[in-house]
């Protein structure tokens, strides 16, 4: 296995495991590797960064001085929004764009959903008037 850092054309920046280089390559040319931000498939591999880890004796790292937060304290907010939206939202997975239609009609109740659509059916949805967001991350995909 292998991780890469990559970047769309948008500069949203990501990485992914891959098989080999070889499978990076095979899903790139073939559509199916994505910008899990803006769903392009406009991606190319960026340089990467060695993983060290700082040692044990070293100092934790002061939070910035201007007011914004840390890459922690990001992180710890995005897993809080994350459990939020899991605790008090129905996953309705790869209906979303269906179910989100049905609300914005009045065919079924609204509720709060989260779930996954392709780009194409987000950007249909956005531009019927249908109020959704992506989220900041990827959800976890259920078993029903």
């Amino acid at each position: 296995m292998i991780r890469y850092d990559l970047k769309c054309r948008e500069a949203h920046r990501f990485d992914s495991w891959f098989q080999n280089a070889d499978a990076f390559e095979t899903l790139k040319t073939s559509g199916h590797l994505m910008c899990p931000t803006c769903g392009t498939t406009d991606v190319e591999k960026v340089l990467m960064t060695p993983g060290v880890r700082p040692s044990r004796a070293k100092a934790e790292i002061p939070a910035p001085s201007d007011g914004t937060a840390s890459a922690t304290d990001r992180e710890r907010q995005l897993a809080e929004l994350k459990t939020q939206i899991e605790t008090n939202s129905d996953y309705v997975g790869l209906n979303f764009a269906s179910e989100a239609r049905k609300m914005h009609e009045g065919e079924i109740e609204t509720r709060s959903i989260y779930g996954e659509a392709r780009p194409d059916e987000a950007k249909k949805l956005l531009e019927d008037g249908v109020p959704v967001a992506p989220l900041p991350f990827i959800p976890n995909r259920k078993a029903n």
